[in-house]
């Protein structure tokens, strides 16, 4: 063979070896290239060239919308304010079931990576991604989930832009686990996630799918929690209890599979249903609504403009997760509630009675048609429609048909809500046959208030019969004459002073005299009676002659002391409560007397607190001393007399409270506004009950007097308390001064041939002006 033979099969062998060479290198270029690449994009994503990443201090205080919640007294949530319904619990308050549950399903390695599992994504990249098998599961892991929760995603993004949102995630999911424990971690996804149906968060979601609190959830409960975190919008269980239920036998499965639950307990819990006890959010339910209105609207909204932030920013109540903590007892506020509801259902079946027989119903029949077409049209002008509809610009005429074409809707009513079709001017009409009411209770020693009451029923009737204001007050009629009985007794006028039950007549600049009448209880007049017998019956005389004695303006000055400051005219009368006041005033003046003659301000809020639990406020009451103790335990005892055998008498037969109490019932002109203010020595307490409009009432004193529709309440109300021996409220007598009482206070030697302890009913409450 030549020699030139032999180089052309040198030349051919050396041919293979050069193209394995070449696709060898080909090989492990298709091999490393995309790793590299990969690694590539992930360094210079982490370095922010494809846009900024949230740095540490981001990391460190991610953005959350935390809801503010109002506590009680008694330790309850009575309500909250949220932009995003989320209340933040630590590690140590979620259940076991759920921490297992979560990691078992969603995570399995969560405890051995280090945010990004990379077994995961290779399962889903050869399980899901080529081989097509679905049910691979995802390879995301908690941390890259709460990465993608704490800072969301962009709506429609390209696929590249997905690609690059999604190396983001890994990225800040591993800067997470730098910043974070485990437990943290966890405790942050479990937080933030949105279990739907207005359950942000896991304590949110426990207490509105169960009505109970994260460390209280049982293995089948936050197996149905863990498994909406899958699609929160799928596995719903007010809307897909069936899905639900199967989602929820899969955590169970994934739980028995890792051992945190036996097969025993698996084959068990899959059996249970879901038991939802469901608690929905709303801002019209739940205790103390309209207090948690009035906190919101008036006093947050003022102390967050008073007191900004360090940074100067001011407190969102809606998402800096602040805790107020409220005076109010949560199980007072039921009873209150409770007492309010059982009676004015009662009434209102009376009062229906009764306006089927009035021409005008609701409306008294002496008002004119023009005088109810003025109350109606004040109505509509006031109402929500109105402004609504001139906001977008209607002119009256477009505005007055819309008020009168029918339209469907849901009133209320005390027997549940009612769907029905009627003109919006129609269903003003039928509201106003629904009588109002107010209610207050305070510790008069505190000035904590403990039950505040604002009406009957907040989705549907907004106005609050119980704050204070200028424009929120009624006429107080009888309840009003304390006052002018505690003038007499700080000068020294004792319970047992003998006075003539005449007519008084004032003088007036400009006007014809005036004469008030008593309206009942004829047979003591042109009689001595005393000043205690004379307040327990509500004699109208002997409260004139009073006023006469020493004229209206000191006895404006006393009741300015008393904390009321509503606008009150120095005239005679005053006396009887000619006055409109709020409730909360009434009820915080009524209280100096059993709180030894200093007036205490009624509070609501004792302090107020940031999301990581430091104090931003304190808040203390104001006070003033008034009058002696001496005096003040004078008008006590005389006010005793009203539920002994006066007015208010009906509190010892018919509701058998035999405890030692003050009090003072209070009728207005045309039977228009019932009061009555309850004293114990530890709670006061006052309530109104009348018509939305004064036009509007009962036809006769037997039924729309103080003692018929405002005592009730207060009845009511301490059966309840009383019977609560966790709330244990004293049931002793009024202490007694340390001093000797200079005054004679003995008066049933002067009252027994005037006491007839029948129901006087407030009879003698109807004042005339």
């Amino acid at each position: 063979m030549s020699e030139q033979n032999q180089e052309d099969k040198k030349e051919k062998k050396k041919l293979p070896s050069k193209k394995l060479k070449k696709y060898l290198l080909i090989f492990w270029a298709l091999v490393f290239v995309p790793f590299i690449a990969i690694f590539a994009i992930v360094f210079m994503v982490s370095m922010g060239w494809f846009g900024e990443l949230p740095n540490v201090a981001e990391l460190q205080n991610p953005k959350l919308n935390l809801a503010t919640e109002i506590i009680s007294s008694d330790g309850k949530i009575l309500g909250k304010y949220y932009a995003e319904n989320r209340v933040n619990v630590k590690y140590k308050e979620l259940s076991p079931y759920l921490v297992n549950g979560l990691v078992a399903t969603e995570d399995a390695r969560f405890y051995d990576h280090s945010g990004v599992d990379l077994r995961g994504l290779f399962r889903v990249f050869f399980r899901t991604v080529i081989g097509g098998d679905q049910s691979g599961g995802g390879g995301s892991t908690l941390s890259q989930q709460l990465a993608k929760m704490l800072f969301p995603r962009e709506k429609k993004q390209s696929k590249v832009r997905l690609a690059m949102r999604k190396i983001k995630e890994w990225i800040i999911a591993a800067r997470l686990e730098q910043q974070y424990t485990k437990e943290e971690i966890l405790t942050m996804y479990i937080n933030k996630f949105d279990f739907v149906n207005l359950a942000v968060g896991i304590k949110s979601a426990s207490k509105i799918y169960f009505n109970t609190t994260p460390d209280s959830l049982k293995a089948e409960q936050a197996a149905m929690l863990v498994g909406m975190c899958k699609n929160p919008a799928l596995f719903n269980p007010q809307r897909r209890p069936d899905t639900t239920l199967q989602r929820r036998n899969v955590v169970l499965s994934q739980m028995e599979k890792y051992k945190y639950i036996t097969q025993h307990q698996y084959d068990s819990l899959k059996k249970l249903p879901l038991s939802i006890n469901f608690q929905p959010e709303d801002h019209n339910l739940g205790l103390a609504p309209y207090l948690r209105e009035y906190l919101r609207d008036d006093f947050m909204r003022k102390w967050c403009e008073a007191n900004p932030k360090p940074d100067g920013t001011k407190y969102n109540v809606y998402r800096d997760g602040l805790k107020i903590y409220t005076t109010i007892d949560s199980r007072m506020q039921r009873y209150a509630e409770q007492a309010m509801e059982e009676h004015m259902k009662e009434i209102q079946r009376n009062f229906f009675k009764e306006c089927k027989q009035k021409k005008n119903a609701p409306f008294d029949y002496r008002l004119t048609k023009e005088e109810i077409k003025s109350i109606m049209n004040s109505s509509v002008h006031r109402s929500d429609r109105y402004h609504a509809l001139k906001a977008q610009g209607l002119s009256p005429e477009e505005i007055e048909k819309n008020f009168n074409t029918p339209v469907p809707m849901t009133v209320f009513s005390w027997k549940g809500e009612i769907d029905t079709t009627m003109t919006p001017m129609d269903s003003i009409r039928y509201y106003k046959h629904y009588l109002q009411a107010g209610f207050m209770s305070v510790d008069p020693h505190t000035g904590y208030i403990k039950a505040w009451v604002g009406g009957i029923n907040y989705k549907h009737f907004k106005y609050d019969h119980v704050q204070p204001g200028p424009d929120r007050g009624r006429q107080v009629g009888s309840t009003f004459k304390p006052f002018v009985y505690a003038l007499a007794i700080m000068e020294g006028w004792s319970p047992c002073q003998k006075i003539p039950n005449v007519p008084v007549t004032f003088e007036l600049p400009n006007q014809p005299p005036w004469t008030p009448q008593n309206s009942s209880e004829k047979e003591f007049n042109g009689k001595m009676v005393t000043l205690q017998f004379a307040l327990a019956l509500s004699i109208n005389w002997v409260t004139a002659y009073i006023m006469k004695q020493f004229g209206p303006e000191p006895v404006v000055q006393l009741a300015r002391r008393l904390g009321i400051t509503s606008p009150l005219d120095p005239v005679p009368s005053l006396c009887l409560g000619s006055a409109d006041i709020s409730v909360y005033e009434m009820t915080g003046a009524m209280a100096s007397f059993a709180n030894k003659g200093t007036w205490i301000e009624p509070i609501f809020v004792t302090r107020i607190e940031d999301k990581h639990g430091r104090v931003l406020a304190d808040f203390r009451p104001r006070t003033e001393e008034v009058m002696s103790e001496e005096k003040a335990y004078v008008m006590i005892q005389l006010m005793k007399g009203v539920v002994q055998y006066g007015t208010g008498v009906r509190l010892r037969y018919k509701y058998k409270l035999t405890q030692p109490m003050a009090g003072k019932t209070g009728t207005t002109q045309n039977h228009s506004d019932g009061w009555y203010m309850g004293i114990t020595p530890d709670l006061v307490s006052g309530c109104w009950v009348g018509g939305e409009d004064r036009g509007i009432h009962f036809s006769t004193l037997n039924e729309g007097q103080g003692a018929a529709m405002a005592l009730p309440i207060f009845g009511l109300y301490m059966q309840k308390i009383y019977a609560d021996k966790r709330i244990n409220l004293y049931q002793g007598e009024f202490e007694k001064p340390t001093k000797k009482i200079s005054v004679e206070m003995d008066c049933d030697k002067y009252n027994k041939e005037m006491e007839s302890g029948k129901d006087n009913g407030g009879n003698s409450d109807d004042e005339k002006f």
